[in-house]
């Protein structure tokens, strides 16, 4: 004789709310499930976002002289802050110095206008490699560093780190050592190669970082600083300007380079046409001559400061 099975069914109350639980954790599940979806997609969409809008800026870096002339328009990017190379005048919100008229020459060359772009010594390379402008020319040391990022014309005018001080303190400031001294204020803007040098050259001075590069002789004549670390032309400029303020070692400045102009890479074609146009600007005169109109007409020659016979 079989044993008999009994199953002990649930009642019908029990079932629903079983069915219920059931029911929600599936809708549960469907949500979850949803929603992972949907930040799947997002993650995709935003990348393939940023991957054309990278893509769109590194077109746009690629130029070439047949582009800026079909676009009519020859961008330049420059800080606006660096007499006598280029500077932005506030008052008549125009740009003039050295590198101004050069770029205003190749743009002439071009057969285009010429649209200038702002950026600053902090985010120059930055700006160069999103494309902002096609090229950038505003006193651009030539430098390894730079020519490993992008790409960098051939030099168009010598320069160099020298000393811009007090007249007063012209026989005292005459080497590293003498300004590399905790009570030595030097006082430079940020992000470009004069900060370097100072932070690289001068440890144990008393640097201060001022963020307006035109208002930094002008501190130093009225003894807010002792000390700019800057380029020969532009301290040969701001002494031409200024008789409070001297450049003793400019003449023996500490390092020897070129100015050039900065373009992304990409820009081989611009860069081989540009290359060509400084050329032709050497050959004509055109160089010596924006060199005699902003530099060295403030500079006293070497012969000058022999004392007569």
């Amino acid at each position: 004789m079989k044993t008999p099975v009994y199953r002990i069914a649930a009642a019908p109350g029990l079932q629903n709310e079983r069915e219920k639980d059931r029911m929600k954790k599936e809708l549960i599940r469907r949500i979850v499930c949803t929603a992972a979806a949907c930040v799947f997609m997002l993650t995709l969409l935003s990348g393939h976002v940023a991957a054309e809008t990278t893509a769109e800026a590194a077109a746009s870096a690629k130029t070439g002289p047949e582009t800026i002339r079909e676009r009519g328009v020859l961008r330049v990017g420059t800080a606006g802050d660096y007499k006598p190379m280029s500077f932005l005048d506030p008052e008549t919100g125009t740009y003039w110095g050295f590198d101004t008229e050069l770029a205003e020459d190749l743009a002439a060359s071009l057969g285009v206008e010429i649209e200038y772009v702002p950026t600053s010594w902090p985010t120059l390379m930055e700006d160069t490699l999103a494309g902002k402008f096609d090229l950038a020319i505003c006193g651009i040391t030539v430098t390894d560093a730079r020519k490993e990022q992008a790409l960098m014309s051939e030099g168009y005018l010598e320069n160099g780190k020298t000393v811009l001080c007090r007249a007063e303190d012209a026989d005292r400031y005459t080497s590293l050592e003498a300004i590399n001294r905790p009570e030595v204020r030097v006082m430079e803007n940020p992000g470009g190669l004069n900060e370097k040098f100072a932070q690289e050259n001068l440890p144990d001075a008393t640097l201060t970082i001022h963020d307006v590069n035109q208002e930094i002789p002008g501190l130093v004549a009225s003894g807010e600083a002792d000390v700019m670390i800057t380029e020969v032309m532009e301290a040969g400029y701001y002494v031409g300007q200024d008789s409070r303020l001297a450049a003793p070692l400019i003449y023996e400045p500490f390092t020897n380079g070129q100015l050039g102009v900065l373009m992304p890479k990409g820009s081989e074609n611009l860069m081989e046409y540009v290359n060509g146009f400084l050329e032709e600007e050497k050959a004509s005169g055109r160089l010596d001559e924006l060199a005699e109109k902003y530099i060295y007409r403030y500079i006293t020659t070497e012969e000058e400061l022999q004392p007569a016979a």
